[in-house]
């Protein structure tokens, strides 16, 4: 086993911790190294060949900030990048710790903690390091919401959500259309401790500031021409489990300001009435717009980027994540085998091939439908490469239309509508913003041109 080859350092002001720690992992690992100043750490690191470091939020015991133990995390990150590092944290201080693990920590444990966790916990991590995995496809938990992946990339994202998913954290889900950011939304919240609570999803992206208002608050009848009865709104409904909001890099700063105030007080007030009603929620958001962009005040707030991203997690791009693809395919083909009660489906090795070298534009989403239009229309239960069709809406458009008398017109609002679809990354809403339409008639027109 590799943890009897590892030489640990665990640095902790208080000698009790570094006592407990050593006679722990005495017969368990190669070397222990304990130190009681922080100060020590770079010296240490140089010397010796070390594998994980055991790193104290708090060296002084007057201030827990755990900004010390931040500090030290980045400066072990910045000499060894490579090294594990878990963060020692008291019971109170699990917000510390979800910090440290933005900042780069590969996981933290609490005092006082369980030997046999405590233990399990290293293993993990140095068996992780040295790439000791299984081939065993990675599911998110065993029911409803599976989301795959052997690569390393989705690996790190897997351990990130379990050390995340129990804790209350608000997280950001990044990342592009198709990527598969409302299954991660769902996969966290099924591993929390609301798991059995409630599970609302709503499309602010798609919401008027009326409605915005109505759908998130609730309202009371009369409030507005239609309200014809009280009705409780997305933030009620969602009371005690999880409220989960898309596309919310779409939303007005007019709807920015209200969602802020709500959750700075955690009570909402219906439309047509003066009385807050307090919530209890778990935030979890997504978008595909990039940090970056979202982190200019003249689309974005940035007091509620960091109320609403406590955590964020990545979902990344299936072309970067190459190594799931042959996996994924084949996890959809048996899926829309099953039921479309097709026989069991094989894919040739030329199949497989086109898969890996296709660039995916629209992701896991594009090879999921591409892979259930495959297993419907095929003949036998081989897949080959003329079996593998991918959209037109992902892919970019060969010629331009434009200047050619003899065009119809209905060619040319077809191919207005891929180029503004795919200047948008997909994104629908933006889309039909662009273009002039509510989502309804942009849908309502690709599915005209059948795209």
């Amino acid at each position: 086993m590799i943890l009897k080859k590892a030489t640990i350092l665990i640095v902790d002001d208080d000698p009790d911790v570094l006592t407990a720690v050593k006679l722990l992992l005495k017969t368990e690992v190669h070397e222990i190294i304990t130190e009681k100043n922080p100060e020590n750490l770079n010296w240490l690191l140089q010397r010796n060949q070390v594998d994980l470091v055991l790193l104290d939020m708090n060296f002084n015991s007057a201030i827990n900030t755990g900004n010390e133990g931040i500090y030290w995390l980045r400066k072990v990150k910045e000499w060894k990048p490579n090294v594990c590092v878990i963060m020692i944290t008291a019971y109170g201080d699990i917000d510390l710790a979800v910090r440290s693990l933005k900042e780069g920590a590969n996981d933290f444990i609490v005092k006082p903690w369980h030997n046999e966790k405590l233990i399990s916990t290293i293993t993990d991590l140095l068996d992780k390091k040295e790439g000791d995995k299984t081939n065993k496809p990675v599911k998110s938990k065993a029911g409803s919401t599976d989301i795959l992946g052997d690569s390393e990339i989705m690996q790190d994202i897997f351990h990130k959500v379990n050390k995340i998913a129990p804790t209350d954290a608000n997280i950001l889900i990044l990342g592009e259309n198709g990527t598969g950011k409302d299954l991660m939304a769902k996969a966290i919240h099924e591993r929390s401790l609301r798991a059995n609570k409630p599970f609302v999803k709503v499309d602010v992206g798609a919401l008027t500031d009326t409605l915005f208002e109505s759908e998130l608050f609730g309202h009371k009848k009369g409030a507005f021409t239609d309200a014809r009865e009280d009705r409780p709104g997305r933030f009620e409904d969602a009371h005690g489990g999880t409220l989960f909001l898309d596309e919310i890099g779409n939303i007005t700063l007019q709807q920015q300001a209200k969602l802020l105030t709500v959750l700075q007080n955690r009570q909402v007030t219906r439309l047509g009435t003066n009385k807050p009603i307090d919530i209890d929620i778990r935030l979890i958001c997504a978008t595909n717009v990039p940090l970056q962009e979202l982190a200019n005040e003249n689309r974005f707030r940035k007091d509620l980027i960091y109320r609403i991203n406590t955590v964020e997690i990545t979902m990344p791009p299936l072309r970067k994540r190459n190594n799931d693809i042959v996996m994924l395919a084949r996890h959809f083909a048996k899926m829309y085998a099953s039921k479309y009660l097709k026989p069991a489906m094989e894919f040739e090795a030329a199949a497989l091939q086109k898969l890996k070298s296709y660039n995916f534009p629209g992701n896991v989403r594009e090879l999921q439908y591409s892979i259930e239009r495959a297993v419907i229309m095929a003949d036998n239960d081989t897949l080959g490469p003329d079996d593998l069709l991918f959209s037109s809406l992902e892919a970019p458009v060969q010629q331009s239309l434009e200047g050619d008398d003899n065009i119809p017109l209905s060619a040319m609002e077809k191919n207005a509508i891929l180029r503004v679809i795919e200047k948008h990354s997909g994104n629908i809403t933006r889309a039909a913003k662009e273009l002039g339409l509510t989502r309804t008639a942009l849908y309502r027109r690709l599915s005209k041109y059948d795209i």
